[in-house]
């Protein structure tokens, strides 16, 4: 167990950046560090008064704003275990988590509560607006007279609460902090039990190896409700007192790169997906360009082109930070090798919900090409594998970040963590000499080559994706050959005024051009149009195993 505990964070934090601003809605709401201060104590006096205990279950379901952080702080700092629910589950499966879960209150969003049926949760004694803490729901007059006795509900902006005398509870690090629900790519959501030593390795290594300094800006969009985004645009940041700026919407990359330009982060989170399609819109078009190949191909200005390119990029991220770090997929390759060619400060790392979620990272100025970064220093890393360098194996690790288990379900927890504590990732992989990581993908979609060869469909995948026209590709695998369904860009459609023949055509020479410059044994026969996106997780991730 660290030594470092997450209240110490959150109580060091609020106390040394009082006056500072903590919290902003874009265009919206902004909090300081103070307001999140008589927050966060108003609702452990009404957990206090409505019989609430440490360790008892509190669902959080909204979308992204500073009030769904207050709430996050509040339970968390109080010891109870916080159930963030995406805002993007059917109002069915929000039910099943809430009583699966054992979660005994609702905080929820106003529109997202109105879906539910609440006699369907019958263990909840009540439910509470996010904004605003007035009552939706409830089951007994304890539960109104705590709101009222602890005025709740009421403005927080007169209290008589100081920096110095502000306290939080002391919890230590082997308690529950937080059970995540996670829809995977092969089935319904699992509990991940996430104690509060893992947030706090997180948040520890976060501070000492990534460049972010107290009261930079940052900018979150990534869904709250999942590790990567609460851990690093929310925890990380607020404990070392920068100020969070919050998209409440789900964003398009137009209204991303807009806050940006407003915001102007010190270090931005992300996944390759957004990157890519920026990638794809605003340099692919320039550099794919007949008499730009053979500019970028003379010394001395084609380096004035590429740097060029940088300015413009680094200017459309803002400006003004120290590092991107994309996570939560493998970057496409041919974007990779672009960025890393005109020196963008971009980095990949590598992480899963089980472990809160970092298991490896790297700064971007020494991070080569194709890797994840290196284990994090809470962690050990194993790949199963006889040539770890060579022959891709499952990730497996073991250490301070990784979860307690499944919530109520020990036959899933058997499957992936093992009795000497190896949590195993269902990831493959490689790893060099140094410790570098490089991500092959998900043993559950390797498929076998005909010639007895493993096939990583996200590999070709990530090639089909950079292509005009391409919004997402599923390679999958009939009678030993493999087929490529693809989704079409519909802008681009609608753009270039295709038909479905022109289309067919496009992807068919795509087909072609690609199949040579891969493996004999990794080629396409067939490309298939799917005239529907495909179905994802609440992560996006797409629910692979319904397509064959």
């Amino acid at each position: 167990m660290l030594t470092e505990t997450v209240s110490q964070y959150f109580e060091g934090s609020i106390r040394n950046n009082w006056d500072f601003k903590a919290l902003s809605d874009y265009k919206g709401e902004t909090l300081a560090y103070s307001d999140v201060a008589h927050i966060i104590h108003r609702v452990h006096s009404f957990f206090q008064a409505a019989g609430i205990k440490p360790g008892d279950k509190v669902a959080l379901l909204g979308k992204n704003s500073a009030r769904w952080c207050t709430v996050y702080l509040a339970t968390v700092s109080y010891g109870a275990v916080i159930v963030p629910i995406l805002p993007d589950f059917k109002p069915a499966d929000v039910q099943g988590i809430v009583t699966h879960s054992d979660s005994i209150l609702l905080f929820a969003e106003q529109s997202l509560f109105d879906a539910l049926d609440f006699e369907q949760m019958p263990i909840l004694m009540g439910a509470l607006r996010i904004n605003g803490f007035s009552i939706l729901a409830q089951r007994s007059d304890q539960f109104v007279g705590a709101v009222n006795e602890s005025k709740l509900d009421k403005p927080f902006d007169v209290n008589p609460l100081k920096a110095d005398e502000f306290r939080l509870p002391q919890i230590e690090n082997d308690k529950l902090a937080v059970i995540s629900y996670t829809s995977g790519t092969t089935g319904f959501a699992k509990g991940v039990m996430i104690p509060h030593n893992s947030l706090a390795a997180n948040i520890r290594y976060a501070q000492r190896n990534m460049p972010l300094n107290p009261g930079d800006p940052i900018v979150s969009f990534l869904p709250l409700a999942h590790t990567f985004g609460c851990a690093f645009e929310f925890l990380f940041p607020f404990t070392l007192g920068c100020h969070i700026t919050i998209l409440t919407k789900t964003p398009s990359p137009q209204v991303i790169l807009q806050a940006f330009h407003d915001v102007k982060p010190a270090l931005i989170l992300s996944v390759p997906l957004v990157v890519e399609k920026i990638f794809k819109k605003q340099v692919l078009p320039i550099i794919s360009k007949p008499i730009m190949k053979v500019i970028l191909n003379i010394p001395g200005i084609n380096r004035i082109i590429l740097n060029k390119i940088h300015t413009k990029l680094f200017n459309a991220f803002g400006g003004n930070f120290k590092e991107l770090v994309l996570g939560g997929a493998a970057f496409n390759p041919e974007a990779e090798h672009f960025f890393k060619k005109i020196k963008f400060p971009f980095t990949v790392g590598y992480g899963m919900t089980e472990c809160g979620p970092l298991i490896s990272y790297h700064n971007w100025r020494e991070n080569p090409i194709g890797s994840s970064g290196r284990i994090v220093d809470t962690l050990e890393i194993k790949v199963d594998s006889p040539d770890p360098a060579k022959v891709a194996g499952e990730i497996i690790v073991r250490g301070e970040n990784v979860m307690y288990g499944y919530y109520k379900n020990k036959e899933a927890t058997d499957e992936v963590l093992d009795s000497d504590g190896w949590l195993h990732t269902g990831d493959l992989g490689l790893m060099d000499k140094l410790g570098n990581i490089y991500l092959k993908g998900r043993i559950k979609s390797l498929l076998l080559g005909a010639s007895g060869k493993n096939i990583y469909p996200e590999e070709i995948e990530s090639i089909y994706n950079n292509k005009f026209g391409v919004a997402e590709t599923v390679v999958v695998q009939r009678n030993e050959k493999l087929v490529a369904l693809i989704y079409p860009d519909m802008d681009f459609v609608k753009n270039e005024n295709l038909s479905n023949d022109d289309l067919k055509k496009l992807f068919d020479e795509y087909k072609k051009e690609i199949n040579e410059q891969i493996p004999a044994y990794m080629n396409v026969s067939q490309v298939e149009i799917h005239q529907e996106e495909f179905a994802k997780t609440p992560k996006r991730s797409i629910k692979r195993f319904l397509y064959k």
